[in-house]
């Protein structure tokens, strides 16, 4: 591997692993990673993935993702959350909750984890038919309940398709739960949701690659994970600090749009919501 002694010019404050592309769920019409139960793990192996953790801390990161896939499933995922923490960063776990261990409840329970999931609708058989998966629906609003109960700080992210979907309803649901924080977003053309369309900068918020960037199962690393068409330079092949500072990311990073205006990202831009930045919401930027 060629490690080259080079700094990126804009600071990194929020990186997400996609440490997986495997998942209990399928979510036929709108996942964005194409995730799935038969998918595997990527090529990153832990040891990679822990010096991408040292990596981060070393450009002043604040906070990283770990999402999926549904990272849970990964054997080694408690070691690399472990790792973050002790590395001084807080965490994110996106995680679909739809089989929480008791080890994992431990985790989400440390005050530098946050836990995130996706939801859909208050309707069971509804929320179950976006998921593919029955019983999707009460296993994810049960562990909801349970993180709520035991004071873990769990965001609630809705995901409007439209057609009818019970997105407010659902919304109404989880503050009547007394979840921490609720928000709704729409699906947009990546992955499966992209149907035959080709994947574009339109779908983005325009924030992408600010201070952001998302390493995906294969060490591709990419503006966002929803700008994965975007990804340029592989965190195997060289550092990911020469891999932001490369004039590649800067032509992908050019290539997005700034936005004026909430349209098409608004008005929560969910899953990499950057909280830490003190908004809560991935406004467009202008």
């Amino acid at each position: 591997m060629t490690v080259l002694d080079t700094r990126p010019d804009t600071p990194l404050d929020f990186l997400s692993l996609e440490v997986t592309s495997r998942c209990q769920l399928t979510c036929p019409g709108q996942c964005y990673a194409e995730a799935g139960p038969t998918r595997g793990h990527g090529e990153m192996s832990t040891a990679d993935w822990l010096r991408i953790i040292d990596e981060a801390a070393a450009l002043g990161t604040r906070t990283v993702q770990i999402i999926g896939g549904e990272p849970t499933l990964r054997p080694d995922f408690t070691t690399l959350v472990e790792h973050a923490v002790q590395a001084g960063l807080n965490v994110r776990v996106y995680s679909n909750l739809y089989k929480v261990r008791t080890e994992h409840w431990q985790i989400f329970e440390h005050p530098q984890v946050r836990v995130a999931t996706s939801y859909y609708s208050d309707d069971a058989a509804q929320h179950d038919a976006i998921t593919g998966r029955t019983g999707s629906h009460a296993a994810t609003r049960a562990s909801i309940e349970e993180a709520v109960r035991r004071g873990v700080r769990i965001k609630v992210a809705i995901i409007d398709r439209g057609d009818g979907q019970r997105a407010e309803q659902a919304r109404t649901e989880m503050q009547a739960l007394r979840v921490d924080s609720v928000t709704v977003d729409k699906v947009r053309a990546v992955g499966r949701a992209a149907s035959r369309l080709l994947p574009s900068t339109s779908s983005l918020c325009g924030r992408c690659a600010n201070g952001k960037a998302a390493i995906l199962p294969d060490g591709w690393v990419a503006p966002c994970e929803m700008g994965r068409f975007l990804a340029t330079g592989n965190v195997q092949e060289t550092s990911l600090s020469a891999v932001l500072a490369s004039p590649e990311w800067e032509k992908a990073r050019a290539s997005i749009p700034a936005r004026t205006s909430a349209d098409p990202c608004g008005p929560d831009c969910s899953p990499s919501d950057d909280s830490s930045g003190g908004g809560g919401s991935c406004s467009p930027m202008g």
